[in-house]
């Protein structure tokens, strides 16, 4: 997907635009992602350098050492998380953009740390870790 891609936080505060192209979606139900976000992780990368963000003084970040996590400071929404060894990439919340349609499902990643409630795709890979995808 190349067109530009926007999103924001629920209150607005935070909003952006990626200018480039996203990749496909990958679903995380790893222990930090399900706690962060009260469930499963959904999101889809883009280099860093695409992104213009909008009240960027209502972001705040939680890092983890391995990723962070950022959110709006006034309503807690999760817009993005970046891994430590990819500091070059956004991933997008998939539940912050504004229209998620082109945007395909690749792969589940600690498929095995999935909750029950969660029926796992079964026509995309799964993995134990997240060492394949995106």
């Amino acid at each position: 997907m190349t067109t530009a891609t926007t999103g924001h936080c629920l209150c607005g505060d935070v909003s952006y635009r990626a200018d480039g192209p996203i990749a496909d979606v990958l679903h995380c139900h790893c222990e930090p992602c399900r706690r962060a976000t009260g469930n499963f992780v959904a999101a889809a990368r883009t280099a860093r350098s695409t992104m213009t963000i909008q009240g960027e003084e209502h972001l705040r970040w939680h890092d983890l050492g391995f990723s962070q996590y950022g959110f709006c400071a006034n309503c807690g929404s999760h817009l993005f998380w970046v891994a430590a060894d990819r500091p070059d990439l956004y991933s997008l919340q998939l539940g912050c953009v504004d229209d998620a349609a082109g945007m395909d499902l690749a792969g589940v990643w600690f498929a095995d740390d999935s909750q029950n409630h969660n029926v796992l795709p079964a026509d995309v890979p799964h993995f134990s870790g997240n060492d394949a995808g995106a």
